[in-house]
């Protein structure tokens, strides 16, 4: 008499652990590939925040006032951008300014992303397109009339 036993499913395990990896990566990418991103967008508007925040400290009696204030906001622009690595190539001097025009001081920050791709492989996929999908600056300002 012959019984009928299911037939091994030899492979079924590969294909599913295929299948499930695909997505698990898909996800995984998205997320560490926007994660910088956005940690540099933060760290901007608070830096840029932080330097007028500083910049109000200053007496306005002070001898060359409004040279003084831009020294003061770039220096902090600087010292609160300090930990941003190399590999991205962010400068104070080229990607951030500070104007003081009519009594109103703005600090801002406009980084291009394509400095990122030195750090983050961008993909291209088919049906979705490129990935992360970024705007062509990461911007930030601060600005206070005094």
């Amino acid at each position: 008499m012959k019984t009928n036993l299911p037939r091994k499913q030899k492979g079924a395990a590969a294909i599913e652990f295929a299948l499930v990896f695909v997505i698990f990566f898909a996800v995984f990418y998205g997320v560490v590939a926007y994660s910088l991103p956005l940690l540099l967008v933060q760290s901007f508007n608070q830096s840029t925040a932080e330097a007028v925040r500083r910049s109000v400290a200053l007496d306005t009696n002070t001898p060359g006032y409004a040279t003084e204030i831009l020294t003061v906001a770039t220096t902090e622009l600087t010292r609160q951008l300090a930990w941003i690595p190399n590999a991205l190539k962010f400068n104070v001097a080229t990607d951030a300014s500070a104007t003081y025009v009519g009594g109103v001081l703005k600090v801002s920050i406009n980084y291009p992303t394509s400095k990122l791709k030195a750090v983050i492989p961008f993909l291209v996929l088919p049906g979705i397109g490129p990935v992360p999908n970024l705007p062509a600056s990461l911007t930030a300002s601060s600005s206070l009339q005094f």
